[in-house]
């Protein structure tokens, strides 16, 4: 409780002659938990692809006990750092870094996108000077508003249940996209029951206004959560379950304090059906 730290892991081609592009894959999880189904299976399709990938585990807020508030924007921000200040040794090119969010890991994703040059983002010391604005930006089914069409239990498990109007409104990310931005990539289905379509839209419509080059995809049909929607994740085949060592933790310390975690857990049921109650 309080002790975990965002980690990184790699999935590394062996080093040839070529520079590869970086994809760093962010997982969705509402802010309350870090999910395997969009971790792993996807970092392994990328790399696959040519890239050399990465997943982030970052901060959550499970028990919705405190806010989160530019945590977890920290931590994708130092994420992209880390990942450019080792580009000879991760052999990537370093102009080409991109980041893939899904739902509240898109909303992660598209908050960089739009406020990588905040002062709160600058690191001194061995992080001093390196670039955390990512080159490129995927959002899958992405979280967007806090707005009218927003999923509110990823704002809740953001700010607390008493967020301010100004953070809502700081974190309603169609009203903060700029010609600095930059180029994404967006899909999601028209029928997500989670996270409405309209987050989509809104955020592309910014982008067109701004002149942000960008490519959106709706399709028809899909539930929310859909991560490849391949055999791998159809039948459960998502790799490894490290995203979840945060959740093992908070689980763990609920059950050493005789703490009735039940109700804390009734949150994770729209977004997968995941083992969380014992270590794998």
């Amino acid at each position: 409780m309080g002790q975990f730290i965002p980690n990184v892991v790699t999935y590394i081609h062996e080093k040839d002659e070529c520079k590869r592009p970086a994809m760093i894959v962010v997982p969705g999880g509402g802010y309350s938990i870090v999910s395997p189904t969009e971790g792993e299976i996807v970092a392994k399709e990328f790399y696959r692809k040519g890239y050399n990938a990465f997943v982030v585990t970052y901060t959550t807020n499970l028990l919705k006990t405190s806010s989160l508030w530019l945590q977890l924007l920290k931590d994708l921000s130092k994420a992209v750092m880390f990942v450019r200040k080792r580009a000879e040794q991760f052999n990537i090119n370093s102009s080409n870094v991109v980041i893939c969010g899904f739902s509240a890991g898109g909303h992660l994703c598209g908050s960089l996108a739009v406020h990588h040059n905040i002062t709160e983002l600058v690191l001194d010391g061995e992080y001093e000077g390196i670039n955390n604005r990512p080159d490129a930006v995927i959002l899958s089914y992405p979280v967007i508003t806090s707005g009218e069409y927003g999923h509110k239990d990823s704002f809740i498990s953001l700010f607390g249940s008493d967020a301010t109007e100004e953070e809502l409104e700081y974190m309603s990310l169609e009203k903060h996209v700029t010609q600095k931005t930059p180029p994404n990539f967006i899909w999601q289905t028209a029928a997500d029951e989670l996270v409405p379509v309209e987050n989509s839209y809104l955020f592309a419509n910014a982008c067109k206004e701004q002149g942000v080059v960008y490519k959106q995809h709706v399709f028809g049909n899909g539930r929310h959560g859909l991560s490849l929607a391949n055999e791998d994740w159809a039948s459960g085949h998502y790799g490894g379950d490290y995203t979840m060592q945060q959740l093992y933790e908070t689980v763990q310390y609920l059950v050493d304090n005789g703490i009735n975690f039940q109700n804390h857990l009734t949150c994770l049921e729209p977004f997968q059906k995941v083992p969380v109650y014992k270590r794998q």
